[in-house]
């Protein structure tokens, strides 16, 4: 489902990525791990086209990535890739069904089917009670889990997470893992999640390890 091959990344005279390659399969949890500075969050950058490679190359199925022009990109982007971060990002003047929302809205998509898509991953994900509700009224896992909520609301092909239970305690960690097991088996998403917490990187499929720019595993 995705490929990347060969893939380099250079900051001036710093060699983060040195020919990276990676295989993801459909309903398939990959762990990224590796210390700080191993190159860990700048392929998940490029991996999820928010930064290009210097050389390689990515196919999401058939469609090769890294040559799609700007707006193409957007497009792509947007309707086949799902993102969660440490720090949730949601925009706080703006309820919980409107944050979930707003990717659909901005791919075009009927403001009812996309309300009723969202207000169905909400409940799924134990928020049914919480729509209304403003960001800054939330606890951490609840903010969580409407940035999950978010990152599918366009079905991605696939969710990249970077350090997702960072911000989170322990409780909150330990059910955000559960989440994204209950979220593959019932809808076959993928995931691709860059941690450094053990027990998520555990429970994945598969762990890559990941070393001075180069995948060791």
């Amino acid at each position: 489902m995705l490929r990347a091959r060969s893939i380099t990344k250079s900051f001036g005279n710093l060699t983060v990525l040195k020919g990276v390659d990676l295989e993801v399969k459909t309903a398939e949890i990959v762990s990224i791990v590796g210390s700080s500075g191993a190159g860990k969050s700048t392929l998940l950058h490029i991996l999820g086209t928010l930064d290009r490679p210097d050389g390689g190359e990515i196919f999401f199925g058939t469609t090769r990535v890294d040559r799609l022009r700007t707006k193409a990109l957007a497009h792509f982007r947007n309707r086949h890739i799902g993102f969660v971060f440490q720090f949730h990002h949601l925009l706080p003047e703006f309820s919980a069904l409107e944050n979930v929302c707003i990717p659909g809205w901005l791919a075009g998509k009927r403001k009812k089917e996309v309300e009723g898509r969202a207000l169905e991953l909400l409940g799924t994900l134990g928020l049914s009670d919480r729509t209304d509700s403003k960001p800054h009224t939330l606890s951490g896992g609840e903010q969580q889990r409407v940035a999950v909520a978010r990152a599918l609301i366009n079905q991605p092909a696939v969710v990249f997470a970077d350090e997702p239970t960072g911000n989170l305690d322990s409780v909150h960690a330990r059910e955000l893992h559960a989440l994204f097991l209950q979220l593959r088996d019932q809808f076959r998403q993928t995931f691709v999640i860059v941690t450094h917490n053990e027990e998520l990187a555990q429970m994945s499929d598969r762990i890559v390890h990941m070393k001075d720019g180069v995948v060791l595993s």
